[in-house]
């Protein structure tokens, strides 16, 4: 059974969206098993329905339970300040083929709105310095959005409350409500004939079976599914093969929404480190997110909310604060997604991750990437997202990133020593629980999120409820329970 969505820290589009429906498990072999129901895996699930395989998408809670249901909901190519780290770790053709993916990307998504009766809402993309010592990061994110062909237009002042000393433009961008995204897809699905399988979590994959070359997914409750591929879209891949989770930084931010709020004509992202991100959406409502850190890493999730509300109370004094949220992304060395065939595979495991937050272009780009894969029709741009060269700066990338997970290790082991005292700490909490605070993917030491009351893995970003089930992976099992006594 599908577990329930939260009575309160859930998103605004989660609160609005009904319930997809579920349907029965196939009873025969498919052609492709989808792992996660968020844009990713709902618009596979869909192009490979369309192009006539039987396909069926699991999902371990309820559609929309990760990433794609907790989005702002931003459309645009003008991505904060990604496109310039993308070029300072890959080639300006590289760089240019990953915009030229993103806008096929973005047009498939408007396009399939229009289509199927999503409202979407055409804005401005602004991405703005809010200090001095911001300003020369803005400066080089709009020279590059140039070099790759984008018009954006340089303004030293906008009609917005909070401090900014310039901002970087890019037009007719758009924003949209995620949920209504997934629905739509999931209808689409099933009326091409594919299925959903929500609250079923896929445990492992068998690529090895003897006699056969078709790998098998194992589901939590004891059913297997064989098919000719599978595609993991579950953010980060629950399956250790090609040490993807060594590679990427899960990075946690946060959202609030507000009634009363103003309408606004563009959509707003700072360039700093803590920052900034503002939208509108329909019915006066104001959105302000970001305040994010690496998973794990932070002594206290709630003071980040703060933030975000201190923030928010110092420009606009008349909206009342309706949902609190947050979301899951992943970094990775040099600014692409990872987007191919996991090792070990036979070239029949599909994986794709590493959106950094700009999930609803990149999302689509990676279900063409892996739906053209499957039916030998790659688009011309694939072969970047999964066939590239290390750049000597996205090694640098990846040792900084694993050098954070060994700084968690050992800080990890000096809190075991510190919060095993009586009545301290994540340890006395995990007591209360009845779990142990240790992760199941390869025994991170976790720490308690005070803003959302989960348990929250350090080293590669696994997350579990109070009571130990699990809400993000690379992990797949809960945490085991404590014996009593």
């Amino acid at each position: 059974m599908s577990a329930g969505r939260p009575a309160d820290r859930t998103s605004l589009w989660l609160d609005r969206s009904a319930p997809v429906a579920d349907d029965e498990l196939p009873d025969a072999a498919l052609d492709v098993v989808v792992v996660g129901a968020g844009l990713t895996g709902l618009t596979t699930t869909l192009l490979l329905a369309r192009a006539g395989l039987r396909v069926a998408c699991v999902e371990a809670r309820y559609v929309g339970a990760v990433t794609t249901g907790h989005t702002t909901g931003k459309v645009s190519l003008l991505q904060g300040t990604h496109l310039s780290r993308i070029r300072r770790h890959t080639s300006a053709s590289t760089a240019r083929t990953f915009v030229d993916a993103s806008r096929e990307g973005m047009e498939w998504l408007l396009r399939f709105c229009d289509d199927h009766g999503v409202a979407t809402q055409r804005r401005a993309a602004v991405t703005y310095a809010a200090t001095t010592g911001e300003l020369g990061t803005v400066e080089r994110e709009h020279r590059v959005a140039e070099e790759l062909g984008l018009p954006v237009q340089w303004r030293d002042r906008l009609d917005m409350p909070f401090p900014h000393v310039g901002a970087t433009v890019l037009a007719d961008q758009a924003q949209l409500d995620a949920m209504e995204v997934l629905v739509a897809l999931a209808t689409q699905v099933r009326e091409h004939g594919g299925t959903i399988h929500q609250g079923r979590r896929v445990r492992s994959v068998s690529t090895s079976i003897p006699g056969s070359g078709d790998p098998v997914a194992h589901l939590d409750d004891g059913h297997d599914l064989t098919a000719r591929h599978v595609v993991l879209a579950t953010g980060a891949p629950i399956l250790d093969r090609g040490l993807h989770f060594a590679r990427l930084e899960p990075q946690r931010s946060y959202a609030l929404a507000f009634s009363g709020g103003p309408d606004l004509d563009a959509m707003y992202l700072s360039a700093g480190s803590d920052s900034r991100s503002v939208r509108d959406a329909p019915g006066a409502v104001l959105l302000v997110g970001g305040s994010g850190h690496v998973v794990g890493r932070t002594r206290s999730a709630q003071a980040h909310v703060e933030a975000l509300r201190s923030w928010t109370a110092s420009h606009w004094r008349d909206v009342t604060e309706t949902h609190a949220w947050s979301a899951q992304d992943y970094r990775t060395p040099d600014g692409l997604p990872f987007v191919g065939h996991l090792p070990g595979g036979g070239g029949r495991v599909h994986v794709a991750t590493g959106y950094e937050k700009w999930g609803m272009a990149t999302a689509v780009v990676a279900a063409r990437a892996i739906s053209g894969d499957i039916l030998g029709s790659e688009p011309s741009w694939a072969g970047v997202l999964h066939r590239r060269l290390p750049h000597p700066s996205g090694v640098a990338e990846v040792a900084r990133f694993n050098l954070g997970v060994g700084a968690s290790l050992v800080t990890g082991a000096v809190r075991t020593v510190r919060e095993h005292l009586p009545g301290t700490g994540g340890a006395a909490q995990a007591h209360e629980c009845g779990v142990v605070g240790v992760c199941t993917h390869l025994g991170g030491l976790l720490r308690w999120n005070d803003a959302e009351d989960t348990w929250d893995c350090p080293l590669h970003g696994s997350r579990f409820t109070r009571d130990g089930e699990v809400l993000e992976g690379p992990a797949t099992r809960p945490l085991r329970r404590r014996s009593p006594g």
